[in-house]
């Protein structure tokens, strides 16, 4: 077995030598620079990651520079990027590492688990991207990889299961290498063993693939059946006073915390549009609103559902706009609506009022 295992490194670390990624945040070993692109790179395509980083860091350089950033700026950097919990879970991070740990990051995997947003794998990734400590990191290629090299007859959305996989590619991993080893299985699965049609006739892992083997790629790895997504019809407002139209920052905790948008809501059982908007105004904003006509329609899909936003000019009619469902309300002139961060729709949304 051993000698087998010897086999095996030697045959992914030589491909790895001559395949690697070249991708911008392989060429430090800062642990503030591994855990930003991992923290980036978690359900986001690394081309879609690439100029974000980049951006990011030019900007953030170290802890020092983001914890001294204003949160708009913060959340100005990652607008585009999605999944903005990351971005606030990064803010608290930092601010915790700054004032407990004097700027340094732990370099146990355990440790840096109790931090906000640091889960299994990217603590696995900065120990041993970082701190060259054999963990393994099971990243969604390496899931793959894995999975069809073992035919691991289990989800691996089970932790359970998934630590048991762990252990097995554990076993592969040659001493001091995890930093290069974690890399050539992820650049494998990215590269090569692709989720559908994966170019086996190229892998360096052939002999020792049990899927490739037995024609079973196509069967790993195990997926429980995805559940369909709920849908939501929601209402939103463009309510203008002279060249400024009105913007509501959104409470820090839940979606889309912390950023802009036109107020507005989910339009519930037997409402028009109309009236949902009115209804959502006056709790929202507590003021009379008059819906006047419509500006668009925008569908956007999020992790867990889909919406559909029905977009309306209106005009209040009666009360004094406040902050009653968010944390700031703010007038703003439609040129300068790009300096407040927002999710998607609402950035289409004040695009479309520039135009």
């Amino acid at each position: 077995m051993q000698k087998n295992n010897k086999c095996f490194s030697r045959e992914l670390l030589g491909w790895y030598q001559q395949h690697a990624r070249d991708l911008p945040w392989r060429n430090s070993q800062d642990p503030y620079i591994v855990w930003i692109s991992e923290v980036m790179l978690q359900q986001t395509r690394v081309d879609t990651v690439i100029p974000f980083f980049e951006k990011w860091i030019m900007r953030f350089p170290d802890l020092l520079s983001l914890a001294a950033a204003e949160e708009n700026e913060i959340f100005g950097v990652w607008e585009g990027l999605g999944y903005y919990a990351r971005v606030r879970n990064i803010v608290k991070t930092a601010r915790i590492l700054l004032e407990k740990f004097n700027g340094k990051f732990p370099d146990s995997a355990n440790e840096l688990r109790k931090f906000p947003g640091i889960g299994e794998y990217i603590a696995a990734a900065i120990t041993s991207f970082a701190f060259g400590r054999d963990e393994v990191a099971l990243d969604a290629n390496a899931l793959r990889v894995f999975s069809r090299l073992f035919e691991f007859s289990y989800s691996t959305s089970e932790v359970k299961q998934r630590e048991s996989l762990k252990n097995r590619a554990r076993e592969l991993m040659p001493i001091g290498r995890a930093l290069d080893f974690n890399q050539a299985i992820m650049d494998l699965g990215s590269l090569i063993c692709t989720p559908r049609q994966p170019a086996c006739i190229h892998c360096p892992l052939q002999s020792s693939c049990l899927s490739f083997q037995h024609g079973t790629q196509s069967c790993f790895p195990i997926k429980k059946p995805k559940k369909s997504l709920p849908h939501y019809e929601v209402v939103a407002a463009v309510i203008k006073k002279g060249k400024r139209v009105l913007i509501d920052k959104r409470r820090a905790q839940g979606l889309l915390g912390g950023l802009w948008e036109f107020p507005g809501g989910k339009v519930e059982a037997g409402e028009d549009f109309a009236s949902a908007l009115m209804r959502e105004i006056k709790e929202e904003l507590g003021v009379t609103l008059h819906v006047l006509n419509a500006l668009g329609v925008y569908k956007h899909a999020y992790t867990h559902f889909r919406v559909t936003v029905h977009v309306f000019m209106g005009r209040i009619t009666a009360g004094e706009p406040s902050a009653i469902q968010s944390d700031e309300i703010l007038w703003v002139k439609i040129e300068d609506l790009q300096q407040y961060p927002m999710g998607k729709v609402d950035r289409l949304i004040a695009q479309s009022l520039k135009e």
